[in-house]
């Protein structure tokens, strides 16, 4: 009977909780991860739809730049500014009714600015009205895996409707650093003019010299004060939401504060460097009773520094394989437990060809078979 077989091969573990990942956040809501090994560093009520207020304008330039990279719109393309888009209040681009703005003046007019005028600009423009745009806007999110977001506009104004979980914010994010590089630079952008209204990016952290360089922040009364945030430092980058700050110096240092932790709490180890042998699967009906696995990347894995020394690495796989086993298949997968931090897992591929074995090899086989059947195995598996 086929069953999943597990291998210890590294020793050093110790099942105790890690000191850096004994951190807590006056947020109600928070998520960090560490980009590249897609390691999730803190989550707290990560998953509750909670109002996002203008975090939620992400979306609104997800769609925007969904629609850039398809070419249904270039940035010079313009849009006519509605009535309905030159009296909304709250934080404002000023646009004036009947004008028509190009995309490219859009963009900072949304993310410097987190003009509303400039949201609903966008959404009648894309769909040809807000309602409309939300809905998609919804649907796009599900599409994305974005389970926990539903829109009922396109700028966060307060609405039972308008909610997007930690967890989605952070995805989102994510997906606008990885799929549009060439329009994330505009979230580092210090000011903007409009209509001769220079006005500041609202992000706290772009000034502090700590490697921040996006993405929004939100405030509503209903939502508190938040944060979508990301930052580089040494090559790493970790992007995260907080939310639910009773002010926005609150909001400031505690996105400082996040940022230090995950940077200076964790580290990334290099397991195995690529093309080294890291262990070996039961192979069935072949020419050899094994056979050596290996990856052909090095096997780097985000931990505490704490548990650099002291963690668990696993090879998982359904076994024993049967032969013929082809050189360079995947057929196993090591999973790294280093504390309390969720696993990672990372291919593993046969290092050799494995062929079947012949007619008196599997003749011996099943005679063994045969005998510990009827006898009982030799040693427990």
């Amino acid at each position: 009977m086929t069953a999943i077989k597990t291998v210890l091969c590294l020793i050093a573990f110790l099942a105790t909780t890690v000191s850096g990942l004994a951190f807590e956040t006056i947020a109600s809501s928070a998520y960090v991860i560490d980009v590249q090994s897609g390691a999730v560093l803190y989550a707290k009520d990560a998953e509750r739809p909670i109002p996002p207020a203008s975090m939620s304008k992400l979306m609104t330039l997800n769609m925007l730049f969904e629609a850039l990279k398809s070419g249904r719109i270039t940035m010079d393309s313009k849009f006519s500014v509605s009535e309905k888009a030159h009296l909304m209040g709250g934080s404002k681009m000023f646009l004036r009714q009947g004008e028509r703005v190009a995309v490219r003046d859009l963009i900072p007019g949304i993310i410097v600015q987190s003009g509303n005028d400039a949201c609903v600009v966008v959404a009648e423009g894309l769909e040809g009205s807000e309602a409309a745009f939300a809905r998609k806007m919804t649907a796009r999110a599900k599409n994305l895996g974005m389970n926990n977001s539903t829109f009922a506009n396109a700028t966060g104004w307060p609405h039972p409707n308008q909610r997007m979980s930690a967890r989605d914010l952070v995805v989102l994010a994510t997906r606008l650093q990885n799929e549009f590089p060439e329009y994330y630079s505009y979230f580092a952008q210090d000011t903007f003019t409009w209509a001769n209204i220079s006005q500041n990016n609202r992000n706290p952290l772009l000034k502090m010299g700590i490697g921040a360089d996006g993405l929004k922040t939100g405030h509503t009364q209903e939502a508190g004060y938040g944060l979508v945030g990301s930052a580089v430092q040494d090559g790493r980058r970790v992007t995260f939401m907080i939310t639910g700050m009773q002010s926005s110096a609150d909001r400031a240092s505690e996105g400082e504060r996040v940022i230090n932790w995950a940077f200076r709490n964790f580290t990334e180890k290099t397991v195995y460097e690529k093309d080294v042998v890291v262990g070996t699967a039961d192979v069935w009906l072949g020419k050899e009773s094994t056979v050596e696995l290996y990856s052909p990347t090095a096997i780097k894995a985000l931990m505490p520094y704490d548990a650099v020394d002291n963690y668990k690495a696993t090879i998982r796989y359904t076994g024993p394989i049967e032969a013929p086993i082809a050189k360079d298949a995947q057929i196993a997968t090591l999973v790294i437990q280093a504390n309390d931090m969720a696993a990672t897992k990372y291919p593993l591929y046969a290092k050799s060809n494995v062929p079947k074995t012949g007619l008196l090899g599997r003749m011996k086989v099943s005679a063994s078979k045969i005998k510990e059947e009827l006898m009982g195995p030799s040693e427990d598996r």
